[in-house]
């Protein structure tokens, strides 16, 4: 069973069911870099200064929180760096203060706030933090994907809701629509976009209309060249394929990955050239080299697959590919060992 992280009804009319949402994405965790003071070289004297504690503190950097450690890391960091950490404190005395008198409040003029407690804050739930009601039906091509955002799978909670569930989800599905809802989530109620989804259904959270911005593209629409269009369309053609999440990686992520070990056994990295792309002055002309080079490309895969040696099925007698170990060996310390028998005499006539 998923993990929940929200639990209430979906409703259509008179008709409801018990659900809950679970996240449909989850995050790479990426590798971390952490916030390092190194201090500035300081006389020596004013090192002797440092309390002890302090001292040791410098002297001992923290090892990132990457792979192993072969004792090569300090190789080019000729200052120690301790981790930096935020806590909570008060801006006009700096002291730190306890996080459990921390509350909510909204400052409504220059230092001047007023407070929540948890119970006024929770006093404040809509319908919409419990019941999900499709209130409105729309083609799915109707939805602009700008307006996507989260997505997470709706389960029905309990046998009795997953029927009810299929039913609406098949009715969808015959009307081609999603149903369009509220949804009451981290103290802000958002649009909510519900589609079926095999035997179950996603749900998409939407942004508000004053959260997406208006396109400004600018420039005037006149007529294109059909030719150039034409050959647009057949590069396009040449690397048309089915969408295949796997086949792409993070080489940023493969990059730093690489940057790190390196670092870490004091080596040095040559900072990698990025070549800009030169620019077009003749579209035409450059729009013909690029369908002749795809369509070279794309000739030399096929050759290349058809080039490939394909294996063919041994059709000997399995008894007969048996190996036999040591048999010429055998063989030849058998005709040693055997006794050489004695020339016969020849009969004299």
């Amino acid at each position: 069973m998923p993990r929940a992280s929200w639990r209430g009804f979906l409703r259509l009319s008179l008709v409801s069911c018990p659900i809950y949402l679970s996240p449909a994405t989850s995050r790479t965790k990426p590798i971390r870099l952490r916030q390092v003071w190194r201090p500035a070289a300081t006389e020596e004297g004013e090192n002797e200064a440092l309390e002890p504690a302090r001292r040791k503190e410098l002297t001992e950097p923290l090892v990132p929180e990457f792979g192993g450690h072969d004792g090569g890391y300090d190789a080019d960091q000729p200052q120690p760096v301790t981790r930096v950490t935020i806590r909570p404190h008060d801006l006009r005395t700096a002291e730190q203060i306890d996080k459990a008198e921390v509350v909510k409040g909204y400052e409504y003029g220059r230092g001047q706030f007023v407070t929540f407690t948890p119970e006024e804050l929770k006093a404040l739930d809509v319908e919409s933090s419990k019941v999900i009601d499709l209130e409105k039906f729309v083609p799915r091509g109707d939805l602009d994907p700008v307006y996507l955002d989260t997505p997470y799978y709706l389960y029905p909670d309990g046998p009795v809701a997953e029927e009810t569930l299929r039913v609406i989800g098949a009715a969808m599905t015959e009307a081609g629509v999603v149903g369009l809802g509220r949804l009451t989530l981290s103290r802000r109620e958002r649009m909510v976009a519900v589609e079926p989804r095999g035997t179950g259904m996603a749900l998409f959270m939407l942004r508000a209309a004053d959260e997406v911005r208006a396109a400004q593209f600018g420039g005037v629409e006149r007529d294109l060249d059909a030719e150039m269009v034409a050959i647009a369309r057949a590069i396009i053609g040449q690397r048309t394929g089915s969408f295949d999440p796997t086949t792409y990686r993070d080489r940023y992520q493969e990059a730093l990955r690489e940057l790190i070990e390196a670092k870490m056994k004091g080596l040095t990295v040559k900072p990698r050239e990025m070549a800009a792309p030169p620019p077009v002055i003749d579209l035409m002309a450059a729009l013909k080299r690029s369908l002749a080079q795809e369509a070279a490309a794309s000739k030399r895969l096929g050759a290349a697959s058809r080039k490939a040696p394909k294996t063919k099925p041994d059709r000997r007698q399995p008894a007969l590919l048996l190996p036999v170990s040591g048999g010429r060996k055998r063989k030849t310390e058998d005709a040693a060992e055997r006794p050489t028998s004695a020339p016969r005499p020849h009969k004299r006539a």
